[in-house]
């Protein structure tokens, strides 16, 4: 069963084909792919209240938006049969005002130098138009899992918000999140004086573990799904401890 896992350790991270089996893992593995539809419709359920225009998601790579919603394009910074266009997100093709929402799935830790995808998401969004993101959160919990276990750099101490480019998926701080938008929310504000922040919110402290991710198996099946979700919601007091993701919501004005 899952077979493909003992195929991913043998393939390079930043290869294309470590993209499509990352979607190939989570189309398979049903409580995680069931964790990924609730995280997509986080997404979908705002589409009613957004300006008339394009909707991205970027990073679709390894995902499935599309099949929830084939009117969203798709794309990724690599060359992808799922994605409907392959770009940089530091320099999108898209011109001024023409995008209602960017949706993105812990993609912009991935992305070099933060600050010019910014300032293209200023450009490309319209007024009213939402950047819609779900990171890793900064949390007791999170840290001690993100330092100690994950394969990804967290790095909380950097001065800037930018790393050196190593590839698509190795290239990473998972830090980036939390610092832009909390410990240094102050200078996000002074230099994207178009964009604000909406909302910042902790989710998800135990359930993406419990399913194993993309690198292992997981006892819990499909249709336990429901019940898992029920007892994690009990702990929602104490997500500020153990939130192991957080949505973050950015609005043009």
């Amino acid at each position: 069963m899952l077979d493909f896992l003992k195929e991913k350790k043998n393939l390079n991270l930043d290869a294309p084909e470590t993209t499509i089996l990352h979607r190939n893992i989570i189309l398979r593995k049903k409580f995680l792919k069931k964790l990924y539809v609730e995280w997509y419709n986080n997404f979908l359920n705002i589409l009613p209240d957004l300006p008339e225009g394009k909707i991205l998601e970027i990073g679709s790579g390894g995902g499935f938006l599309k099949d929830l919603n084939n009117t969203i394009i798709t794309s990724d910074i690599q060359a992808l049969p799922n994605c409907d266009l392959t770009f940089n997100a530091e320099k999108m093709p898209f011109d001024d005002n023409s995008l209602s929402a960017i949706f993105m799935i812990n993609v912009l830790h991935h992305i070099p130098n933060t600050e010019q995808f910014l300032k293209e998401a200023q450009r490309t969004l319209k007024k009213d138009g939402i950047l819609f993101m779900s990171e890793p959160a900064n949390t007791w919990f999170s840290r001690l899992i993100y330092k100690n276990v994950h394969i990804e750099p967290f790095n909380t101490d950097v001065k800037k918000w930018n790393f050196p480019s190593s590839g698509p998926l190795s290239g990473a701080n998972g830090a980036l999140p939390w610092i832009i938008f909390e410990r240094d929310r102050n200078i996000f504000i002074e230099n994207f004086k178009n964009l604000k922040i909406l909302e910042m919110k902790l989710h998800t402290p135990f359930r993406y573990l419990l399913s194993g991710g993309l690198s292992y198996k997981t006892p819990f099946p499909g249709w336990s799904f429901k019940a898992v979700t029920f007892l994690e919601k009990l702990w929602k007091p104490f997500y500020r401890y153990f939130a192991m993701f957080q949505i973050i919501k950015v609005v043009k004005i």
